[in-house]
């Protein structure tokens, strides 16, 4: 029953999909408007067959369906209910699934929002592309990716997900906000293609498209950010990124991405960058599909990839599609795509943003070389190769420091040109702001340039970005005559897209100082303790309690108390774990982590107790790691500001002035410094 009904969506929203590109296809080449409209109607056939297909796996995850060999492969009696309905994306066919219901819910909104130009050729192509994108997915559940095998012997219990997988509740936030992430850059994709087609390339699709990257780009950022979390939590090695290939694959379109929504900017306000920015958009989808194939494929041995299959020949298939089409495209257009505008000079917002997008490109070819010339190694000459994270940090740490000096001034630069004048009103304070953050920092004993440059920019940046509220606000004030904090709100209301790009940058700035301090600050020591003994690092005193074994059908676990004491204070009890799951032999560790503003005390447990009832801990001393987390929820405030609506300033009407008053001249009046995005 369930897999017949999981069948059925599959199919209907293989055969959704290509009716729908037929449909729409034939509308175009006969100009018939009413075969467009119909044809946009395909679109929401394949959003309904979506969720009946993923509506059938959990109906199945839920009552333990085992006949469904991927049911029995990742479900078992004993799993939390959480984790059973999370075992949709726990594996390569669930996680398929959840792509194409992303995708159908994407493609969909998209349908509505455009209803009324349905018989827009540009939105008429769209569809065509994003439909040609949910049938290939579907036609891999229709094949090497088929979620609802069944089994002609089912068992009586099934072998549950990846114990790592069952371990920490960010398993039912992570992966789902990756996939609104990188399904979501489909939209853009679609529409980009969609005016090369139709030599449509101004600056119209970039303002039909703009919610939607914006929303894919906040989801993929989040989700990194809670993917770094939950290693931090769950896999028990003190860190919280380790250039793992799959979190490469991940950060390669966010950073394609980002710069597209820099450079974005330059094209609406001066019709620049065409060329740049579709190439840019065009390399975020397809570094989406390399992502997919890096997760998907086994071709990785890794805690974030899935298990050997067959599809990773489709899918690399399908990638280079995709970049042959998209390359072809541009190359047939480049005569029309030349942009009217240029930069007039160097020392302007323009050339900044354009500076901004050349580190971006910088630094992803840095991490895309890093990541796959290992894969190109094995494949050509059978050798394998390791590029670990001293390769990465060297590389990546010079174009992060520039990129975080861009961020500072880039925004607080003008249009066109900038005068000496302009540069030493809007940067001086934040200058001098950076500098004297600098030599705190190496009076207070910081040591390292990298450490002391990344506290001075953040600095210099926080400085601009507080000027720049500063500035609009007071002119606010002027012109209205409201208080600070009205005239905040209102200002804000007024340019939500500016504002909550500056949001947005507080919160980078405060990942970056988290990133430097967590670098250059952070110790680590192994002791071993017997019952009743204390280890001191760093000024916290550790005291081993005592242990205890407990045991469920899920897992069984083995727990060691230990007291935290620092400066006189008691900080508490905190229990450090190593448990077993059913079906495997080695056992999984689970931190626990006393978090603080400066300094997190993070202890592990190496191994249990022995015959002498002796302990081995990991203690580690991590530097400021709890700003990462508060920098994520900085960027998430600011994307939903940037997406909120402009509030449109009411125009109150003047009396009228009475018969023989002359009208006075209106006073001169001086345009506001910040100047929208």
């Amino acid at each position: 029953m369930k897999a017949s009904l999981g069948i059925l969506g599959v199919a209907l929203g293989a055969s959704s999909a290509g009716l729908g590109i037929c449909v729409l296809a034939r509308g175009l080449w006969k100009h018939e408007d009413r075969w467009l409209i119909v044809g946009r109607r395909f679109v929401f056939g394949v959003l309904g067959a979506a969720i009946v297909a993923v509506a059938a796996m959990e109906w199945a995850l839920l009552t333990h369906d085992f006949s469904l060999q991927y049911v029995a492969e990742n479900n078992a009696r004993a799993t939390p209910l959480l984790f059973t309905i999370t075992g949709l994306w726990a594996n390569l066919e669930g996680s398929i699934l959840l792509w194409v219901l992303v995708l159908g819910g994407f493609l969909a909104f998209t349908a509505h929002k455009f209803r009324h130009r349905a018989t827009d050729p540009l939105v008429a192509w769209a569809n065509i592309v994003g439909l040609a994108v949910a049938l290939f997915f579907f036609a891999l559940m229709l094949g090497p990716a088929n979620p609802f095998r069944t089994l002609s012997s089912p068992p009586l219990d099934g072998s549950g997900p990846n114990a790592l997988l069952q371990d920490h509740p960010l398993m039912a936030f992570h992966p789902p906000l990756l996939y609104l992430g990188l399904v979501g850059f489909t939209i853009p994709f679609a529409f980009a293609v969609a005016a090369l087609i139709t030599g449509r390339f101004g600056e119209g699709w970039l303002a039909d498209t703009r919610k939607a990257t914006l929303i894919a780009w906040g989801c993929l950022t989040i989700g990194i950010i809670l993917g770094a979390w939950w290693s931090y939590e769950v896999l028990g090695w003190g860190g919280f990124w380790a250039w793992d290939p799959v979190e490469n694959a991940a950060l390669l379109p966010w950073l394609t991405a980002t710069a597209f929504l820099h450079s974005v900017i330059v094209q609406e306000r001066r019709g620049m960058l065409r060329v740049w920015n579709l190439s840019l958009i065009l390399s975020t989808f397809c570094l989406t599909i390399l992502a997919t194939f890096l997760t998907r494929s086994g071709v990785l041995n890794s805690v974030h990839s899935f298990t050997v299959s067959d599809i990773g020949p489709w899918l690399l298939v399908f990638l280079g599609v995709v970049a042959a089409a998209s390359i072809g495209l541009i190359f047939w257009r480049g005569d029309r795509l030349r942009s009217p505008g240029k930069i007039d000079t160097p020392v302007s917002r323009e050339s900044a943003f354009l500076v901004n997008n050349l580190l971006f490109a910088g630094l992803a070819f840095v991490v895309l070389l890093g990541t796959v010339f290992p894969l190109l190694a094995e494949a050509l000459q059978g050798k394998q190769l390791s590029v670990g994270e001293p390769y990465f940090n060297r590389m990546t740490t010079p174009i992060a420091l520039l990129l975080l000096f861009m961020m500072a001034i880039a925004p607080a630069l003008p249009w066109r040109a900038a005068t000496a004048d302009v540069l030493r009103r809007r940067l001086l304070l934040p200058a001098y702001a950076g500098g004297a953050t600098m030599l705190i920092a190496l009076a207070l004993g910081t040591r390292g340039i990298t450490t002391v440059l990344a506290f001075g920019l953040g600095a210099f940046a926080l400085g601009g970005i507080v000027r720049q509220f500063a500035v609009g606000a007071r002119a606010r004030r002027r012109a209205e005559g409201e208080g600070w904090p009205t005239a905040t709100r209102h200002m804000i209301g007024a340019n939500p897209r500016l504002y909550g790009g500056l949001v947005v940058h507080v919160g980078i700035v405060c990942i970056a100082v988290a990133l430097a301090s967590f670098s250059a600050f952070t110790v680590r020591r192994e002791v071993s303790l017997a019952r009743g003994g204390s280890a001191t690092v760093s000024g916290y005193t550790i005291t081993y309690l005592g242990n205890k074994t407990t045991s469920s059908a899920q897992k069984r676990s083995v727990s060691v108390e230990l007291q935290i004491h620092h400066g006189g204070s008691d900080l508490g009890v905190y229990a450090p774990a190593i448990s077993t799951f059913p079906g495997t032999s080695d056992g999984i560790g689970t931190p626990s982590v006393r978090t603080g503003l400066l300094r997190d005390v993070y202890l592990t447990l190496v191994s249990s107790p022995n015959q002498k009832g002796r302990i081995t801990i990991g203690v580690d001393i991590n530097a400021m790691v709890v700003w990462l987390w508060i920098g994520g929820f900085v960027i998430a405030l600011g994307t939903l500001l940037a997406l909120s609506p402009r509030v449109r300033r009411r125009v109150r009407p003047e009396p009228a002035p009475l018969a023989d008053t002359p009208t006075p001249e209106p006073p001169p009046t001086r345009e506001p410094e910040v100047v929208g995005v």
